[in-house]
């Protein structure tokens, strides 16, 4: 800004002037035009009323309310500027007026100062976080506009509504490890790997038809003999594992090599030891197998075919059972006590009919749990939780679980009731007891 004529302060004093507008002469050799009335310029009269020259003076905080009260009553119909005090100056209407500023501003009529709404100190400090404040009001502001569907969504979602594609929110699929992060033998962190492998390996040592080349033995035999050794299992107070092992070592070794009737078993017998060898803790031993065995063989035969199982299998034990499935897919199912009984009774009732030789372990263990689900009357038979930890859909089940639902209702009448008679006990919360779930019946692939 353009310096201005420096004009000599007269004593202070008198009221503020209301007259006309004065031309200034030139000053100093200069005839220049000065700016109107901005406000900060007072007119001060002598004492014998003689109108003395105009002067600037800084302009204080005491000074602002003092011209705040002089000009209270026109200031409801001026428009109200905003004055903002930075390090003891003054801005009014967009000039400021800082302390050591000199000039000269020719007079008007009337002087009017406009009162400031707001007064609002600016320090140098507070600067930015006036800047972000105001930039965080005006995203708040912008953030609370309304979203507005348009014509043509609201057209799209109408059409597939009528059209039955009304997509319904998908059932979340539940962390069923997430309880178990500090417990070491549930290896959380490996877990998942695990029952990968499983389902990628299952397929090698799942045992196909070979009852046709079986010339001595057939469907029903084998069920005789499981059943029997269900109740063997029972009577030794075995692990569920030890069980599972021995079918699956009786069907693999039965699959490759030609048994008589007479030795078959001898061939349960041996595969039981087996199994509860790799199994149990504390297994039984030969003699015991020899006595519940009626002393039909000696020590050994058993030892015999023990040694011949062993080398038809290559002594490949390892395998994934329906059990190790079973076990994982009823976490998955959020299970009580009664929920457990009813897929173990499922999956042993399946073990022990042929037929189901046909289906990998893990979709046995699978419609073991939709059946239990659908017969205890749970809600839904087949959630999103189940679908991903079992990786088996509800459609991909339905003739599997149609073969346990025949089972079940035959259990009562059948003449191989050691199944049904062991889960009609009370500590098992008697789940044989419960009518089967006959609604899977009418239900198609």
């Amino acid at each position: 800004m353009a310096s201005r004529p420096i004009v000599p302060q007269q004593q202070r004093g008198g009221a503020i002037a209301g007259g006309g507008k004065q031309k200034n002469g030139p000053v100093e050799g200069r005839n220049r035009r000065v700016l109107g009335d901005i406000g900060n310029l007072v007119t001060v009269r002598g004492v014998e009323g003689k109108q003395q020259p105009q002067f600037n003076r800084p302009v204080t905080r005491s000074f602002c309310a003092q011209l705040a009260k002089a000009q209270a009553a026109e200031a409801e119909n001026s428009k109200k500027p905003v004055a903002i005090v930075v390090d003891g100056g003054l801005v009014v209407d967009g000039v400021a007026a800082r302390k050591g500023g000199v000039g000269a501003i020719a007079a008007q009529k009337k002087v009017t100062v406009s009162k400031p709404e707001t007064v609002i100190e600016v320090s140098p400090d507070t600067e930015e976080e006036s800047k972000q404040e105001k930039s965080v009001s005006r995203g708040r502001k912008g953030s609370s506009r309304k979203k507005v569907q348009t014509l043509t969504s609201i057209l799209t979602a109408r059409s597939k509504a009528a059209c039955g594609l009304t997509c319904k929110p998908k059932d979340p699929i539940v962390d069923i490890d997430a309880a178990d992060i500090n417990d070491q033998l549930a290896v959380v962190e490996y877990v998942e790997d695990i029952y990968k492998f499983y389902k990628l390996t299952e397929n090698e040592s799942q045992v196909h038809d070979y009852m046709d080349s079986q010339p001595d033995i057939n469907e029903k035999m084998r069920s005789i003999l499981v059943d029997w050794l269900i109740e063997v299992h029972n009577k030794f107070s075995l692990m569920p594992e030890s069980l599972y092992l021995t079918i699956n070592i009786i069907d693999r070794f039965l699959s490759i090599k030609i048994a008589s009737r007479r030795e078959l078993q001898l061939v349960g017998i041996s595969a039981m030891l087996i199994a509860c060898k790799y199994e149990e803790i504390w297994a039984p031993e030969v003699t015991d197998f020899i006595c519940i065995s009626d002393k039909t063989y000696i020590r050994e035969q058993v030892l015999a075919m023990e040694k011949a199982i062993l080398g038809k299998l290559e002594w490949c034990l390892t395998v994934p059972t329906p059990y190790v499935f079973l076990v994982r897919f009823i976490k998955a199912s959020v299970p009580d006590h009664e929920m457990e009984n009813m897929v173990f009774f499922l999956a042993e009732l399946g073990l022990m009919h042929y037929s189901t030789i046909m289906y990998c372990p893990s979709m046995l263990a699978a419609s073991a749990v939709y059946v239990a689900r659908s017969t205890l009357n749970k809600s839904p038979l087949w959630s999103e939780t189940l679908k991903h930890n079992t990786g088996y859909s509800e459609q991909q089940l339905v003739e599997c679980a149609k073969l346990l639902v025949n089972f079940h209702s035959m259990a009562a009448e059948g003449k191989l009731k050691v199944v049904y008679r062991k889960y009609s006990n009370p500590e098992r919360n008697a789940v044989a007891l419960f009518p089967p779930a006959k609604n899977l019946l009418a239900t198609s692939s």
